[in-house]
């Protein structure tokens, strides 16, 4: 029942801005404003029930904002790492790399995901028929989209390549904007123009794409707030009753994946101080935590790995952008949660073949799934019938799921923007692109 009627919403919201911009003036750092927006916005949105669904629109704008350098900010960096790297050949062995460590990574969260699921059983006593018609329809509709969509991998990798690279921009095809983008920057190198005009001026729009960047991240804090509002306030806590374990065992679950294997990686592997690692990507993982975006998170990424971090700008220009479209080691953790979370729910005893078959699917469907619409709704259903869950009991239990999925999102969303920062950190090392006095400072 909402404590705050939709005046003194916005009362309440007014002077939490004026906070937000009075803190703004302090040395206080983003990633601690941002914190303190995600705390006062879930407080406020709770106690206002429906009411904070008017402040969307702000949440909306900001995203709206920082998604519109996506495509710039994809273009100019991954252009001006090539023209810097100067030898094609480096390109091949940072793509190697790169795959490598999100593939290993990924089958880490897999692995994680289900140990979770059998240690919390979060589907013990769970009614999965319970599920709205509403959830269900909509499911329905989504997977009929996703089907329509299908294609299979060869027509996957052959829609990499763009028929026209400006719509391929124009419609966010990240990946074939990555792939013309590195044909391009090779281009240039070729035809001489990479110390002249050109590859001067690539430089320069990536360094002003990054600065707008910095400009529109003085936004977040409100952004940030709004978004929280906005959650709290339409669904609150009332979805925790039946799904509060399975909650417990996503976020338990992405803690371990970022303290042992993205520390392991950072610690053990590169031998850095992994706590300096996880502040320098405070504001990144504090707005994909809030936008529930890897790609609007994307510039803020960016940014952080290339100031906090020390890592080169052609390094983090070409395997950033990769992460965002394909790394999804928190969508492997939740993948694997909610396999055993159906396979309780229905009463059923996985053998050890089916734990396989859950990793293989959600360990090949990691690179190139981004670019279908729906797709982590489509896959979760399709990982539920590897091991014989019927179509239509997938349907419900993903129904079920649906309506709080926002609050699992934003954690699997952190957990994949610090795993590309990670990967990125580790290939930059690998490759001699790593400024360990800015990492250490």
């Amino acid at each position: 029942m909402a404590i705050l009627s939709a005046p003194v919403f916005w009362l309440v919201t007014l002077g939490c801005f004026v906070g937000l911009y009075l803190l703004g003036r302090t040395p206080m750092p983003l990633w601690l404003r941002v914190i303190i927006a995600l705390i006062a916005g879930g407080v406020v949105g709770y106690l206002s029930g429906d009411a904070a669904a008017s402040v969307k629109p702000i949440g909306d704008g900001f995203i709206k904002l920082i998604r519109m350098l996506i495509v710039p900010l994809v273009f100019t960096t991954i252009v001006a790492g090539v023209i810097s790297m100067g030898d094609p050949k480096r390109i091949g062995s940072l793509g190697a790399k790169t795959i490598l460590l999100y593939l290993s990574t990924t089958l880490f969260a897999v692995t994680i995901g289900l140990a979770a699921g059998n240690i919390v059983q979060p589907g013990i006593g769970v009614d999965y028929t319970t599920a709205g018609e509403g959830a269900q329809s909509a499911i329905v509709e989504r997977l009929e989209k996703a089907n329509a969509a299908q294609r299979g991998p060869v027509e996957q990798i052959l829609d990499i390549i763009p028929a026209n690279p400006l719509q391929a921009m124009v419609e966010g095809n990240i990946l074939s904007v990555i792939f013309f983008s590195i044909l391009f920057g090779i281009g240039i190198i070729a035809s001489g123009q990479g110390e002249k005009s050109v590859g001067r001026g690539m430089e320069s729009a990536a360094e002003a794409v990054l600065k707008l960047t910095g400009f529109i991240m003085g936004l977040a804090p409100y952004g940030v707030f709004a978004l929280m509002a906005w959650v709290l306030g339409t669904q609150g806590l009332a979805v925790l009753e039946n799904l509060a374990k399975l909650a417990l065992a996503l976020y338990a679950a992405c803690v371990i994946h970022i303290i042992f294997v993205y520390g392991g990686l950072i610690r053990v592997i590169l031998g850095l101080p992994f706590v300096k690692f996880i502040r320098g990507m405070l504001d990144a993982m504090s707005t994909a935590f809030s936008t529930a975006s890897s790609s609007a998170t994307l510039p803020v990424t960016m940014s952080n790995v290339t100031k906090n971090l020390g890592v080169e700008k052609s390094v983090a220009g070409s395997v950033l952008p990769l992460g965002a479209t394909v790394n999804m080691d928190g969508t492997s953790i939740y993948l694997g949660i909610v396999a055993l979370f159906a396979a309780q729910a229905v009463g059923m005893d996985l053998a050890m073949s089916d734990y396989f078959a859950i990793a293989a699917t959600v360990t090949a469907a990691s690179v190139g799934t981004a670019s279908v619409p729906s797709a982590s709704l489509f896959l979760a259903v399709a990982v539920l019938t590897v091991f014989g869950v019927t179509e239509e009991q997938a349907v419900l239990i993903v129904a079920l799921i649906f309506p709080f999925d926002r609050l699992l999102d934003m954690m699997r969303t952190m957990t994949n923007v610090t795993g590309d920062a990670a990967v990125a950190t580790t290939v930059a090392k690998w490759e001699g692109a790593l400024d360990e006095e800015v990492f250490r400072r």
